[in-house]
């Protein structure tokens, strides 16, 4: 099993480099950040550094979108970071719920993710693409450059053409019963379009906050460093509910319950321990959404997590204890599901 971290890119983006050794040194594989060019810093040119102090991280954002960048740029510039450094970068993509909607867009169509998968990858790995009636190639690109594409999604189309046309898949939510229903979406839609189906990665991504014990005290504070995630995950729930019903046979009514008292959302305190507008998120779905306890509890979790078929965990640390987790994982986590 893999193990990634997940920053947002707030300056000064010196800690994030450093968040992101310190990752490294600890037995992660991934550096992953946000992309939302209103809320956060610039998280490209963060990535040249990244990798320039790094010597085995594989970085990519958790997700770019087809919205804010034209794709032959989004293409060149993972394409010159992998010539830089080696194929050492990875393409998570998605709808783009935060950074189009600040800048007042409506999240992308899947028909435009699947078109830009395969430009971006096509460009990055060397080959050709059609721009609309004009065909381009990087000239400059060398024999072995390559950049895998993992795809975010939830819904029962999305699920599918992650299956169908992506690298790997990225679910953001660690709750095994969500998991192991949406692993099989995407693998039986690979294994329809002829593909193999194990060739997808799974991406798992999800708070995680290490305690000391599991005394009620500590797991009540862990809970309201994570509580944000839920509120995130429900934005693309609200989505889902508004396009097949509350109700839905293509939706789980484990994901979309607990929505109901949900009262808007506001971006500015996107991915914050204190955002104010997830106070509608209970316990239980924080417990199911996020990774938290002592050592062995998340052993067990992501031990579970594994069997399903999840080939990485990338955690989010969003919390007052970045140092904490990141190290925990290095000494306890990382070296008990690796072995």
């Amino acid at each position: 099993m893999d193990f990634g971290l997940v920053l947002q890119t707030d300056p000064p983006a010196g800690q994030v480099i450093s968040l992101m050794k310190r990752a490294e040194r600890n037995g992660f594989g991934y550096g992953w950040t946000f992309d939302s060019a209103v809320l956060w810093q610039e998280p490209f040119v963060i990535y040249s550094q990244i990798l320039a102090n790094t010597d085995r991280l594989i970085v990519g954002p958790m997700v770019t979108n087809p919205g804010t960048r034209t794709w032959e740029v989004t293409a060149s510039t993972f394409a010159t970071l992998n010539d830089m450094f080696g194929n050492r970068t990875v393409c998570g993509i998605g709808r783009g719920d935060s950074a189009m909607r600040v800048a007042g867009r409506a999240p992308n169509t899947l028909a435009r993710i699947s078109e830009a998968m395969k430009v971006i990858r096509s460009l990055a790995s060397g080959g050709e693409a059609d721009l609309g009636g004009t065909t381009i190639r990087f000239p400059w690109i060398k024999q072995d450059a390559q950049l895998p594409v993992w795809m975010a999604a939830y819904g029962p189309k999305a699920l599918k053409m992650a299956g169908e046309e992506a690298d790997g898949f990225i679910l953001q939510l660690a709750d095994p019963y969500l998991t192991q229903s949406m692993v099989k979406a995407v693998r039986d839609a690979a294994a329809a379009a002829g593909r193999d189906p194990a060739s997808v990665k799974i991406c798992v991504a999800a708070p995680a906050y290490l305690t000391q014990d599991d005394s009620p005290a500590a797991l009540a504070h862990a809970r309201e460093q994570c509580r944000w995630f839920g509120g995130m995950v429900g934005n693309h729930v609200a989505d889902l509910v508004a396009k097949y019903g509350e109700h839905s046979d293509l939706v789980p009514e484990a994901l979309t319950e607990y929505i109901k008292a949900r009262e808007g959302y506001d971006y500015s305190h996107h991915g914050r321990a204190d955002n104010p507008d997830t106070a509608f998120v209970p316990d239980d779905i924080v417990d199911r959404f996020c990774v938290i306890g002592t050592a062995a509890q998340h052993i067990a979790k992501l031990g579970e997590l594994k069997r399903l078929g999840v080939d990485q965990f990338a955690l989010y640390a969003m919390h007052d204890a970045r140092e904490g987790v990141i190290d925990g994982y290095g000494t306890t986590v990382i070296p008990a599901l690796r072995n």
